[in-house]
């Protein structure tokens, strides 16, 4: 249509503008600081595609916030565009939470703060109506139009292309409440409601009819009448949906009466299930991206393909290839007769009809169908729809890695290799160079370090998609984000390599927006910490506080270095890596460990503020810690520090006797921050350079509440040793034989002698208040200081 081809001559954001103006047919305008102002709509508009719906939406809904305070008009419909993709949603659908007036907005529209947009995604995710202007521009021109002239956005059409969708929808608000009906008649009984205008039906030969008792619906199957139990999804279901569907659908849509045959979800369940409610999102996003006649333009293959679940949304079965590496899985697919117009085979993709060499060749089994082949070879539209296994392994000698994909393809890809799923793409990028990819799979392949060097021989380009939690899916432990992403391998990636995803919940619900980048090692946070070298003088080589190694082979930690405090574990470079990041006053004994030294005390100060402040989610799980984007400034890094001295993660301790190999050692803890007089100490410190050290710095109000409300905690305990209240079960368990004891061992203590019924003058909690304060102010200076993106 003339409106992409105009926004893509589009050189600035009045372009754009006017491009929407021109094909909408505006009159009466206005350009204000609203983009485009009518009484019936406004628009915001940017001049590229960087900007999240949710984005856009929220800065529009910002100046719907200055009108109501101001008590100024509000028109009934919000529209926000940009050169690839539009969105309207009616604005009765903020109003309420916009009285509320809890959101935090900041000085502008145009500075929105992420607050305020994640506030406000969580609203409107399924409130707007989303359009890919370079295939669906016709129906956003007609959707808009429709609304201006109506003051509301038009019901959604029933196509080929939604049957299923449609019909799952269907039976969960309609179908399940008609009284005494079986679930394999559920197909028929839709069919009679979608072909009834409310009044007739479309066909005279249905099955099942659709009749009207008092004004409300009833089913007539077989000669039988069947009431509904609750109307009231009946009527909910039917705001959504326009019916009966356009004339030209509506026999194609009966003739695919067999992919609407009940599915039993049980043959579904296993390690890799995929909730139909997320497939459903998937296909979403495949109209989205691939246009509305997708199922018409690509043949689908599936490889992995179970038992079907991904497919059985699918409306054109003649157009699906699903093979499965079990031929037991097959046989479920016919005896519950999923997809029957497709052609199922079993296939072992990373082994059959791959030769040594790499090459693949057909011949060698014989088992993918003919028209699968000729498909391949004449360069057909081809859409590769898959969730692949996850498995790996954690050296090249397991079976993962010995596939025959695994050893012919995988060469150059590094530790990439062995992972299942990435074997997949090797051979789909060697088999099927011009296919779409859209794939239900760990973001390793996106952002993790050790995939640099399958990223750079990946050169598809990203599309669109989601992330979904991994709770979402049966079978799957922890949490983290599984993305469904789709890419267009005949076409070259952008640089640099940045991809941004709707974010769903469990529900398949849209709540937000995230970005995903790939950093080179280079930019990661650890490589911005000076590595101190090692002396000659040994080191005590520690797992916990007050814990040696027991490991006996490759063990780190065992040397000092010049001018070094103690020790730091600052393991992985990620978010789901974030609770290893440890201070020692030792060395650490395993990988990862490395010495905070007098010279790069701030930085480390400021490396483990990063990894601990911030709370991990299933969404941020693999967000990269990267070096700061712009200088630190000398309060951020003392503010560290203080959070540092006092987080439950500082393990420094003091003290003596501590046995490895068959030798006495001590601890000497360099990390207090007080002068034996600031807290009562009975006897010396051995080590005065933390108090020293702090003297000599301008700490913030925040950091100076910290430290006051610590000497107190700090106070309590060596008032509890004057006052010989500590047993020697404490002081045994905490190794209280030494004056320089470290926060460890305090705030363990006086917990351990307030549980006795000890009465002490301070508690550890004691801090909390301040301690929130000063985590306030430092969070969200992680992020914008680049050391996190958001």
């Amino acid at each position: 249509m003339a409106l992409y081809d105009d926004l893509q001559r589009a050189r600035s954001e009045e372009d754009v503008k006017d491009a929407y103006i021109k094909a909408l047919g505006l009159k009466g305008y206005s350009k204000n600081l609203i983009d485009i102002q009518t009484k019936e709509v406004w628009f915001e508009a940017k001049a590229n595609g960087a900007w999240t719906f949710y984005e856009m939406f929220t800065q529009l809904i910002h100046y719907v916030q200055v009108a109501l305070n101001k008590g100024e008009h509000v028109p009934p419909l919000l529209c926000v565009m940009d050169t690839e993709k539009a969105a309207i949603m009616q604005s009765s659908h903020v109003l309420p939470f916009l009285a509320k007036k809890t959101i935090k907005w900041g000085k502008s529209a145009s500075a929105v703060p992420k607050e305020a947009v994640d506030a406000i995604s969580i609203h409107i995710g399924t409130h707007f109506v989303a359009f890919n202007i370079e295939y669906d521009a016709t129906e956003f021109v007609s959707t808009v139009k429709d609304a201006i002239a109506s003051g509301a956005i038009i019901r959604t059409q029933i196509t080929p292309d939604n049957l299923k969708q449609v019909f799952d929808k269907w039976v969960e608000m309609i179908g399940q409440e008609i009284e005494d009906v079986e679930e394999d008649s559920y197909n028929l009984l839709f069919f009679a409601d979608i072909m009834n205008d409310g009044t007739v039906s479309t066909h005279k030969d249905l099955p099942a009819k659709l009749l009207f008792k008092d004004g409300d619906p009833i089913f007539e199957l077989r000669g039988k009448l069947h009431a509904l139990r609750n109307l009231e999804g009946y009527r909910r279901f039917w705001m959504i949906y326009h019916r009966p569907p356009k004339e030209g659908y509506r026999n194609e849509i009966l003739e695919r009466r067999d992919s609407l045959i009940p599915i039993n979800e049980r043959v579904f369940k296993g390690a890799f299930y995929t909730p139909l409610h997320v497939v459903d999102k998937a296909y979403d996003h495949l109209t989205f991206v691939l246009g509305k006649n997708w199922q018409k333009k690509y043949k689908v293959w599936d490889m992995c393909c179970g038992v079907g679940n991904l497919e059985v949304k699918h409306s054109n079965h003649r157009n699906l290839f699903m093979s499965t590496l079990d031929q037991s899985d097959v046989d479920v697919m016919k005896a519950t007769k999923t997809c029957v117009a497709a052609h199922r085979f079993q296939y072992d993709y990373l082994n059959d009809d791959v030769t040594e060499e790499g090459n693949i060749d057909y011949n060698l089994t014989n088992k993918l169908p003919r028209e699968l082949r000729d498909a391949i070879a004449a360069e057909d539209k081809i859409l590769v729809l898959i969730n692949p296994p996850y498995a790996e392994a954690m050296n090249a000698g397991a079976g993962v890695a010995t596939t025959a994909v695994g050893r012919a393809l995988g060469g150059d890809v590094g530790f990439a290799r062995r992972e299942l799923f990435i074997q997949f793409l090797l051979r789909i990028q060697a088999e099927l160079p011009n296919a779409v990819v859209a794939m239900f799979s760990k973001l390793k392949y996106v952002n993790a370090p050790n995939f640099d060097d399958f990223r750079d021989s990946w050169n598809a380009r990203y599309l669109g998609g989601f992330v979904v939690p991994s709770r979402a899916f049966d079978g799957l432990k922890g949490e983290f984000p599984i993305g469904f992403l789709i890419w267009d391998s005949a076409k070259k990636r952008k640089e640099p390599f940045e991809i941004e995803t709707e974010v769903i919940d469990r529900e398949a619900k849209a709540i937000g927006a995230k970005r995903f980048y790939d950093v080179p090692k280079h930019q990661l946070l650890n490589a911005w910490i000076k590595r101190a070298k090692p002396n000659s003088t040994p080191a005590l080589p520690l797992t916990n506080a007050l814990e040696p190694t027991t490991r006996t082979g490759d063990v780190r930690g065992t040397r000092w270095a010049d001018g070094a405090l103690g020790g730091m574990i600052s393991k992985g470079s990620d978010l789901q890596n974030a609770d290893v990041t440890v201070l020692f006053s030792s060395g650490y004994a395993s990988a990862g460990g490395f010495l905070v030294t007098e010279e790069n005390l701030s930085q480390s100060a400021v490396v483990f503020t990063a990894r601990r402040i911030i709370r991990q989610t299933w969404l941020n799980d693999r967000d990269q810690f990267l070096i700061p984007s712009e200088a630190i400034p000398e309060e951020m890094m003392n503010d560290c520090l203080i959070w540092m001295l006092f987080n439950n993660r500082n393990l420094s301790a003091g003290a003596d006797g501590l046995i490895w190999q068959g030798k006495s050692w001590s601890l000497v803890n360099h990390f207090i921050p007080f002068t034996e007089a600031d807290v009562g100490a009975t006897s010396r410190f051995e080590s005065n350079f933390m108090s020293d050290h702090l003297a000599t710095l301008k700490l913030s109000k925040e950091a100076k509440k910290v430290l006051t409300e610590g000497r107190k905690i700090w106070s309590a305990y060596f008032d509890a040793v004057d006052k010989k209240q500590i047993s020697r079960g404490v002081r045994d368990q905490f190794k209280l034989n030494r004056a320089d004891v470290g926060w460890y061992q305090i705030r363990n203590t006086l917990e351990a002698l307030f549980s006795q019924g000890v009465a002490v003058t301070a508690r550890p909690s004691d801090i909390a208040p301040s301690y929130r304060t000063l985590s306030e102010k430092l969070e969200p200076e992680i992020y914008a200081k680049g050391i996190l993106k958001a």
